[in-house]
């Protein structure tokens, strides 16, 4: 069980989410974290904002076409040939990810965008959920049959296949976990795998700001922290939500937020050191009244986005 410490948010308790996560969430790891008994926390988001749609009515027209003035749409990008659930911006390119498992890379470059260059690096394999990018030249792509793939991105003769280099976790994190029964864990009645797997759709990655760790979250409800270094599974957090997780950000300062369909968000810290992460519990925040499908941040606001068909705005709390 990992430790709490004071939510980053202005916020007030709610005994309920502390008795919940008290008995359902399971840290895993490979190091020994403390606990204590501070209670999980909630807070309200910011104010209601009008949309920027220039048919909202809460907006007078004139303002409502001013705002929309600012926003030109410089392409429309054709080639997928199925749903594209996920996009990364890295370099010179732009990853897009589609439901029928085909990873697609464009030319970001504008001058190029009325007949923007493209082509297929991978497919195949299944729904592409999430993509990040790490360090340049490492393209990682979570998947809907529960795996995360490391492709090397090669983009030195046009168009080719990226390599394959390995499958989260990898066959030396499964091997190593294999053969002792602490390293199981209970997924469903009468059936135990060993805690580094994911065993349903990775929905969302994130990378910390540094690029040592990379966060994996999934319907199974788990929280997955890897070392990106040799993407050996290093902690991973068992019902860190009651219902299944959609999105995972980290803010500048080294929170962790989870958005899930049990209409929470949770805020989590890591505290890495030597290689080894160690999560702490900071708190969770409430407010939507449906599943949670994606969240944002930009500098100091947490932006969330909702089943209910609101986006709502958090700020982080100044404190020391």
């Amino acid at each position: 069980m990992g430790k709490f410490i004071p939510c980053p948010l202005p916020c007030h308790s709610i005994k309920h989410l502390q008795d919940s996560n008290q008995s359902n969430q399971t840290l895993h790891s490979d190091s020994s974290s403390s606990s204590s008994n501070s209670s999980l926390t909630s807070q309200s988001s910011l104010p209601s904002v009008p949309s920027l749609t220039p048919h909202s009515q809460t907006l007078e027209p004139a303002t409502a076409a001013a705002a929309a003035a600012h926003h030109l749409c410089l392409a429309t990008l054709k080639g997928h040939t199925s749903y594209i659930f996920s996009l990364a911006l890295a370099g010179k390119h732009l990853f897009s990810g589609a439901s029928n498992g085909e990873i697609r890379v464009w030319d970001r470059n504008p001058h190029n965008f009325s007949s923007p260059q493209n082509y297929t690096v991978s497919e195949g394999y299944s729904a592409v959920k999430s993509i990040v990018v790490l360090n340049d030249d490492k393209l990682i792509t979570a998947h809907h049959d529960h795996k995360i793939r490391v492709w090397k991105i090669d983009n030195s003769k046009i168009p080719q296949k990226y390599k394959l280099i390995t499958t989260l976790p990898t066959v030396h994190d499964r091997c190593v976990k294999l053969f002792s029964a602490k390293n199981y864990v209970e997924i469903r009645r009468h059936k135990k795998c060993t805690w580094v797997h994911h065993v349903d759709t990775v929905s969302a990655l994130a990378l910390s700001n540094d690029g040592v760790f990379l966060y994996s979250v999934s319907w199974d409800r788990t929280l997955k922290v890897w070392r990106a270094s040799d993407f050996k599974c290093v902690e991973s957090i068992q019902n860190a939500h009651d219902d299944a997780i959609n999105a995972v950000v980290l803010s500048g300062d080294g929170y962790v937020y989870t958005g899930s369909a049990d209409k929470l968000i949770k805020v989590d810290y890591c505290l890495g050191e030597g290689g080894a992460a160690h999560m702490t519990v900071a708190g969770a925040l409430r407010g939507h009244k449906k599943a949670i499908l994606c969240l944002a941040v930009v500098s100091d606001l947490l932006c969330s986005g909702s089943a209910d068909r609101t986006v709502r705005i958090w700020r982080e709390r100044v404190w020391k």
